[in-house]
């Protein structure tokens, strides 16, 4: 059961007030009283090794999963409060297995939203044919292929595809290139940061790998243990952390750097 949710309604953003959630009835805390405000336009990381509440978060914002305690706003309205369709209108989600439906083409993945909408059949594939170009896949190369037919980066731009597909106004984005090869990762990374500056989406990037954060975020959310330990800029963490956790992981980022520089040299 939700708390009274006190803030008013802000539009444009994503608001997390002191929200916390449990699976085993307060013996343990996936995410404890969190609270954080992201900003139209930008790109929030969430960053944290396994099992510190990032994901968890992200199935809040999207409805998929109840906080226990505290209330969560997407573009002025509590997400408890609205219906399934009006969260995947605004909302676009890249799964961490990418979640491709093996038994449909390319296009009918990306088709997918739009077509639960009730798009009509024409506006559907024109839309699919306009995010298949802009994920860098030649729609009349790629359209009518199956998942099994492309590989794994090829892929992670169709699920890409698939959350921008009704033009939502949020994507959120849970490790979706964890599986890949580093230059596949690389690649896509810069795919995102392109689509960022051209669609300018409000971005919410959930990731381990502290130099995915560094390369993507407007912002860094840094979480240990389902608690939020820092948010704040790059610079911010790296020259002003706010615990000793945030201390010593920027400063091993740092080290390795450093390592990766004299290797170079």
């Amino acid at each position: 059961m939700f708390e009274k949710f006190s803030l008013k309604p802000v539009t444009g953003m994503i608001i997390i007030d002191r929200v916390s959630k449990t699976f085993d009835g307060g013996r343990s805390f996936a995410v404890a009283d969190l609270s954080l405000e992201i900003r139209q336009g930008e790109t929030l990381v969430l960053l944290g090794s396994s099992g510190c509440g990032k994901t968890t978060t992200l199935k809040m914002i999207n409805g998929l999963v109840e906080p226990t305690r505290g209330g969560i706003q997407v573009n002025g309205c509590r997400v408890e409060k609205r219906s399934l369709l009006s969260v995947r209108r605004s909302i676009g989600y890249v799964f961490q297995g990418i979640g491709l439906f093996p038994h449909l083409t390319v296009r009918q993945n990306v088709e997918m939203v739009p077509r639960l909408l009730g798009w009509a059949k024409e506006r559907r594939a024109a839309r699919a044919r306009t995010v298949l170009e802009l994920v860098g896949l030649e729609p009349r190369k790629f359209a009518d292929r199956f998942p099994r037919q492309l590989s794994g980066g090829q892929q992670q731009r169709v699920g890409i595809a698939r959350a921008l597909a009704a033009d939502p106004q949020y994507m959120l984005m849970d490790e979706p290139f964890g599986a890949l090869d580093p230059l596949s990762r690389e690649t896509l990374q810069q795919e995102v940061l392109r689509l960022k500056q051209s669609l300018r989406k409000t971005i919410v990037f959930v990731t381990h790998d502290i130099f995915e954060a560094l390369t993507l975020a407007d912002r860094i959310a840094v979480m240990h243990g389902g608690h939020l330990e820092q948010v704040g800029t790059a610079e911010e963490l790296l020259t002003k952390p706010a615990t000793a956790f945030v201390a010593d992981l920027f400063h091993r980022a740092g080290q390795q750097c450093k390592l990766l520089r004299r290797l170079a040299s």
